[in-house]
């Protein structure tokens, strides 16, 4: 079992200097960790051995694909070493009993916006960016990351940023510089000019400077669509994201119009897919959805105004669904304060009344569904109430589980290694009060957070 604290002592130890130097810098460095540890985290993390393996039981187990009990989990390391009460136990392991609870799989959110703020009036966003520096906007970000990692997020899928910071929280995450859930980022997102990834023209409110192109991931022409890709690729994208329609909260598009023709989305996902990376498309209106879909697309998100076409296209490829239904909800509570401009409002109320019976839709075909929420749309840390509004909607809630679990990870590509508790697999591993089964709300009251065998959260301090 490796806490934050003995990880980063871990990582201490300076090249030449001599014995007594090298102590006392990692001395000051376990310091600095155990700080930032206390400002990031609700809780210092708990301290055990390096080498002390732990055994988390339960009266239930859901481990990705179905429900069990009781629910036991061996963690040695960062990995699971056993599930179930035939699981080998170490000598000497560390036994954490949480009771009427139920041991899941970190939690995987499949559309975040790590790096951009949860505001109250979404047209200062812009305004707001401009007037912080890039750190400035890094550091704050370092909070959404805290809060989703409370929240049981234990991996997240980051589809847009800029100034490469997705990429530097990404790099921090995973060399342990700052909690936050493990971060697969797309660098820049591909569209077309005066579409909703233009940023100058789109979200920008119509700001006149220079025009963005490849480099920005803005382009025209399927020559260019590759060029980006590519250089998305050059700096750190583990996914390719795309806007193949206008956007709900972007003012110089309409909602549902197609803005990439055919050649350009299948030159994106062929370019995508021949560097090994998963390749995901914004897309509410159908035609733009289907365009994606005919392309080769992996995942369509939100999906507002898709028709019957392009579900029954999705059935049978194989697309998964990412609703993003949390962003209509923080839409939601937005409505009739001022907080949008006007022509953003009508495109909210229209998605809002849409979305729910697309869903209904997808759901009653057999759609692959998975669990994304456009996290920044709403206040970071709130995911998990994604599950019970799949739940509302008709999804069993074992297949809401599996949404956000086993589906996401398969989505991710990350199969081998999350989504699923397995002998061999990262010990990412959450403790749901009661049973999430005969109330899907519970997944919101997560007690216990553990990545890759570091405890993060343990309300119970067991």
């Amino acid at each position: 079992m490796i806490t934050p604290f003995q990880a980063a002592g871990n990582r201490t130890q300076a090249a030449g200097g001599g014995r007594q130097a090298a102590g006392r810098r990692q001395g000051l460095r376990r310091r600095l960790f155990s700080a930032a540890c206390c400002l990031l985290a609700a809780a210092c993390p708990s301290s055990f051995g390096q080498n002390t393996p732990i055994v988390l039981k339960a009266a239930r187990m859901f481990d990705g694909h179905r429900m069990s009990t009781p629910g036991v989990v061996v963690v040695s390391g960062t990995t699971i070493l056993g599930v179930g009460v035939d699981a080998p136990v170490p000598s000497g392991a560390k036994v954490m009993d949480f009771g009427d609870a139920t041991l899941s799989p970190g939690l995987i959110d499949a559309h975040t916006h790590l790096s951009f703020p949860s505001t109250n009036d979404y047209r200062m966003e812009a305004l707001d960016r401009m007037q912080k520096t890039v750190p400035e906007q890094t550091l704050i970000a370092t909070q959404n990351l805290k809060v989703t990692l409370m929240a049981g997020i234990t991996t997240v899928r980051d589809v847009g940023s800029f100034d490469f910071i997705d990429v530097g929280l990404r790099n921090a995450v995973r060399d342990g510089v700052i909690p936050g859930p493990r971060m697969q980022v797309s660098v820049h997102a591909v569209g077309a000019t005066g579409g909703h990834c233009d940023f100058q023209g789109g979200f920008n409110f119509g700001l006149f400077s220079h025009e963005n192109g490849p480099a920005d991931g803005i382009i025209n022409g399927a020559d260019q669509a590759r060029y980006a890709v590519r250089l998305s690729a050059k700096y750190g994208a583990d996914i390719i994201k795309t806007c193949a329609t206008g956007g709900v909260l972007s003012l110089t598009d309409d909602v549902d119009t197609p803005q990439l023709t055919q050649e350009e989305l299948n030159a994106i996902v062929d370019e995508a897919h021949a560097l090994h990376k998963k390749s995901a498309a914004h897309a509410h209106g159908a035609e733009g959805a289907k365009r994606a879909i005919r392309a080769g697309i992996d995942s369509i998100e939100h999906g507002t105004f898709m028709d019957d076409e392009a579900l029954d296209m999705m059935k049978a490829r194989g697309t998964v669904f990412i609703p993003t239904l949390m962003a209509t909800q923080g839409g939601r509570e937005k409505l009739g304060k001022g907080m949008y401009a006007p022509r953003v409002e009508a495109k909210m109320r229209a998605a809002i009344e849409a979305i729910n019976q697309t869903v209904k839709r997808a759901l009653a075909k057999g759609v692959i569904i998975g669990m994304g929420t456009d996290a920044s749309v709403y206040p970071h840390g709130r995911n998990p109430e994604e599950f019970h509004m799949l739940v509302d909607l008709g999804m069993p809630p074992i297949d809401a589980l599996r949404a956000g679990t086993s589906v996401d990870a398969q989505l991710l590509g990350l199969q081998n290694k999350i989504g699923t508790l397995e002998s061999g697999k990262l010990a990412d591993v959450v403790v749901i009060p009661g049973d999430p089964i005969q109330n899907i709300r519970q997944v919101e009251k997560i007690t216990f957070v553990m990545k890759e065998g570091v405890i993060y959260r343990n309300d119970g301090n067991r």
